[in-house]
């Protein structure tokens, strides 16, 4: 049930304690609302000037007023625990924005970099994959595609648990039936203990060792962009935009034949191969080279056959037709063992941050929302005051750009 008494957030009541990052369209801020007792959030605030500059300059459509009201829907749907819920919205003469659950693990991509030797082991890459396969699936059977899965929009929660952001690339299509259970084989029998008993930390999931990893500063997630309008006719079968960030986009969108929900499978799959070799398998020189390697390259997978590395193939087939299913997934060889219906129940995950790091905040430091994303676009505004749609500095290295 969708729940239609979100908060209006009253700027002034707002107590701002860092900026957590920025991409194209907006400001992220950790805040604390004064008016709920200090309830910590992740504020995301976009500027309504850069907006109507992009539209006097036939830069948008008008869709970025649509994208915000749909990741906004969206986010009001979500009734699942690796899922953010929309805790409240902000509307002034100058900004819009909203908030969402606050994450003080910071991001995937941050926590492999604290790894010693920069990757995860196979057992921690099994339960956050695990997760990720979860939360996808809830989000297929909503009739959502994603669509920009990577490390950077996966943050862990205060519980450790993982939690999918940034929806404003994400499209409406018509829901994705549920999947069949995994096959016997790969299903632990009611009766059967789901893990052994030497291991008490993921008790009620899977054996899984791994390194201590410790919380430091903020991670800054930047955002992908897309002119497109969101498409939310619940009809439609595939879309045809071209939309997500560049190491990490399907085969399928690169050639423009419509995709649908096997685009979030592929991104599972460079996902997977980021979290085992520390880097993504179709990354070239530049973005030509790295979108005909995606067309035509197939995964380097180096080392021993395993599990892992066979449903990694699997997941980067190139013909979204032959690519492994949810159902697949979750009964693949490399899930063996796993209690799926109890992996959200798992009270101790790999790793539990605080609630979060002081050294990352400055009370004593005021600062006003309004004037700190006027002054980030008002930037920005010099750079792409007169774009036309094919050359963009934004700074976005590793996210390409379509306006």
């Amino acid at each position: 049930m969708i729940d239609d008494q979100v908060p209006s957030l009253d700027i002034g009541r707002l107590n701002v304690l860092t900026p957590l990052g920025r991409g194209a369209k907006g400001v992220v801020f950790l805040v604390q609302n004064v008016a709920t007792g200090g309830e910590l959030l992740a504020l995301k605030v976009i500027s309504r000037a850069s907006i109507k500059k992009k539209a006097k300059n036939n830069d948008s459509d008008g869709s970025e007023y649509k994208r915000i009201l749909f990741e906004q829907e969206v986010l009001r749907r979500f009734q699942h625990p690796l899922l953010p819920k929309l805790r409240g919205v902000l509307s002034t003469e100058n900004v819009v924005g909203y908030a969402i659950d606050y994450c003080p693990g910071r991001d995937l991509n941050y926590l492999r970099k604290k790894q010693t030797e920069k990757m995860f082991s196979d057992d921690l890459i099994r339960f956050y994959a695990a997760e990720l396969v979860l939360a996808l699936e809830y989000l297929h059977g909503l009739g959502i595609v994603y669509r920009d899965l990577k490390p950077e929009n996966v943050m862990i929660q205060e519980n450790g648990h993982l939690m999918l952001v940034d929806f404003d690339l994400s499209t409406k299509l018509s829901p994705k039936a549920p999947s069949e259970p995994p096959t016997p084989e790969t299903t632990p029998s009611s009766n059967s203990d789901p893990l052994p008993k030497t291991n008490k930390r993921f008790s009620t999931f899977y054996t899984c060792c791994y390194s201590a990893i410790s919380a430091e500063d903020s991670v800054h997630p930047a955002e992908s962009v897309n002119s497109e309008p969101i498409r939310e006719t619940s009809s439609l079968s595939k879309s045809n935009s071209f939309v997500g960030t560049e190491e990490y986009v399907a085969p399928e969108m690169i050639q423009g034949n419509g995709h649908d929900f096997a685009v979030d499978w592929w991104c599972l799959g460079v996902v997977l191969h980021e979290m085992l070799y520390g880097t993504t398998p179709f990354r070239g020189l530049n973005r030509k080279e790295t979108f005909y390697r995606i067309l035509s390259k197939p995964a380097d997978l180096v080392g021993e056959p395993t599990p892992l590395r066979d449903l990694i193939r699997k997941l980067l087939e190139k013909d979204p037709r032959q690519r492994i299913s949810v159902a697949e997934i979750k009964g693949h060889d490399f899930f063996k063992g796993v209690d799926w219906e109890k992996v959200l129940q798992i009270s101790r995950p790999p790793f539990i941050p605080g609630r979060f790091d002081d050294e990352c905040t400055d009370v004593n430091k005021k600062i006003d929302i309004e004037d700190f994303v006027r002054e980030v676009f008002k930037v920005d505004d010099d750079v792409i005051g007169d774009v036309t749609g094919k050359e963009i500095d934004h700074n976005a290295a590793k996210n390409f750009l379509v306006f």
